[in-house]
């Protein structure tokens, strides 16, 4: 049974950091690719990030500011999230599709992963930026 579950959220200040990790079973990770969502009250969820082989996709919004990275003799994915915004604050979901290549096609704003398309999620992790 293919199985998410994320850790590392919290309650951070503007400007600081936190690192997220999902850990993954059920699966060989190194067949899936793997993203970050994130969906605020009110709002629609969004792809942040997305990592499968050597390729990588990150939102314009967190360009610079976020990484995405994968153990997978560990089965692990993270995100390094530095220089936090107030904007950041979400529900950060980990989700995962059999493939090589991330689900992405147009969306508003530029191009954008297809939640759709991912096949496991996680339950989510609250990432609360506020002074």
């Amino acid at each position: 049974q293919v199985q998410l579950v994320e850790s590392g959220g919290g309650l951070v200040q503007p400007g600081g950091s936190l690192r997220l990790s999902c850990a993954a079973s059920g699966f060989t990770l190194s067949d899936y690719a793997i993203a970050w969502f994130r969906q605020a009250p009110g709002k629609e969820r969004e792809g942040v990030s997305c990592a499968v082989g050597g390729g990588v996709y990150y939102l314009d919004d967190v360009k610079g500011r976020f990484t995405i990275s994968r153990d997978n003799t560990k089965s692990m994915v993270y995100l390094q999230m530095n220089s936090l915004k107030p904007e950041d604050t979400a529900v950060y979901y980990c989700a995962a599709v059999a493939g090589a290549f991330c689900p992405a096609g147009p969306g508003r704003g530029g191009v954008r992963l297809r939640a759709g398309e991912f096949t496991a999620w996680g339950q989510g992790t609250q990432v609360t930026v506020s002074s």
